[in-house]
């Protein structure tokens, strides 16, 4: 329907949205009957593909190339500065209306991770203009029935799937050369978002008492060691192994033989405690290994987007649970774990997720 000029209503993780393709005019139009305080103003881009934002920004530089891939998909729209040139060759090439999606010399872009807002942008080509139908601070809950009788002539179709998982606004942020500044607090804060830029190895298992641990330990020790850092400056310089376990309980305590295992290959994990998988630290990491595809399966349930960066750590399969095991147990698997973990990160370009 996006492709013959009609708008399509959407839930996002946020709020909802209408969407129309940038390049039918009745269909931005309708937009702005929808948004009425959006006259005037550029509309937010919608995409399905990081990929997609290039063709619009130019060059984003480090800062920018990273927000994208540590903060999208999300709740997070991104801000960004083009040049004059760029945006001619744009408007050039995609027959648009400058002033719909550029506000001067940037533009506000949005990844969304809803399943069904990132299909039904995709099935259009990759890329659309959205408008939020809560106005971002009283209203956030989308009713079908409040949409005027005047804009709904012009819509194809509205997916209603009931309260959005957040039901707040998105985060919107401002790209610079070398810092952002947050326009609006939505989602995440600015505290959120910088934890989410940093460096982060997530190790996942069930419990996280045992294997996912064993892994977060000697996986710190090898990461310092191949790039020749001590433990405290790894911490500084912004890079963070960590673990979850898709079954797990918070505070718990490694188990005493996962505790004396890791020693034996440098590790510690005297004040390791448990804390369960969530939304967050999936966003968070930059890389996720699981011990078993079970665990893989809870990563992708919770944030499809997060399939390309999560894998199982051994590609021979599954690794072993090994609780109720002996001390000899939990020895042989920190070995084996510290084997595949070299292995594993000789394929990484640490250097580039730094």
């Amino acid at each position: 329907m996006l492709l013959q000029g009609m708008v399509v209503v959407v839930p996002t993780e946020t709020v909802y949205g209408a969407l129309a393709l940038p390049h039918k005019a009745k269909a931005v139009e309708t937009l702005r009957m929808l948004r009425p305080e959006s006259v005037g103003k550029p509309i937010t881009l919608h995409i399905s593909d990081s990929r997609f934002a290039q063709e619009f920004i130019g060059e984003a530089g480090e800062l920018g190339n990273r927000m994208m891939r540590k903060l999208w998909p999300g709740p997070i729209a991104l801000e960004f500065e083009t040049t004059a040139a760029h945006r001619e060759q744009v408007i050039k090439k995609k027959g648009l209306t400058e002033k719909d999606i550029y506000d001067g010399n940037s533009i506000s872009i949005r990844f969304p991770e809803h399943e069904v807002a990132v299909d039904v942008i995709r099935q259009a080509g990759g890329i659309a203009v959205a408008v939020g139908l809560g106005n971002g601070e009283r209203e956030t809950f989308f009713d079908p029935a409040k949409v005027s009788a005047a804009a709904t002539a012009n819509i194809g179709i509205i997916l209603y799937d009931g309260v959005t998982k957040y039901n707040r606004p998105s985060t919107i942020l401002k790209v610079g050369k070398n810092d952002f500044e947050v326009v609006r607090t939505g989602v995440y804060d600015r505290r959120i978002i910088e934890r989410m830029m940093k460096t982060t190895i997530l190790f996942v298992c069930s419990g996280n008492t045992c294997r996912s641990p064993m892994a977060e330990a000697i996986g710190r020790k090898v990461i310092a060691d191949q790039l020749k850092l001590t433990d405290m400056e790894l911490e500084h310089k912004g890079i963070h192994v960590i673990s979850a376990g898709s079954m797990a309980y918070p505070g718990a305590k490694a188990t005493p033989e996962a505790v004396e295992a890791v020693k034996s290959v440098g590790g510690d994990l005297s004040r390791h405690r448990s804390q369960p998988l969530t939304v967050e630290l999936i966003h968070q990491a930059d890389r996720i290994f699981t011990m078993g595809r079970s665990h893989l399966m809870s990563v992708t349930s919770l944030v499809p987007g997060a399939a390309s960066k999560a894998s199982l750590l051994s590609s021979d399969g599954d690794i072993e649970d090994p609780i109720g095991g002996s001390l000899r147990v939990y020895q042989s698997l920190a070995k084996e774990l510290k084997s595949i973990i070299e292995a594993r990160l000789k394929d990484e370009d640490l250097d580039k997720l730094v």
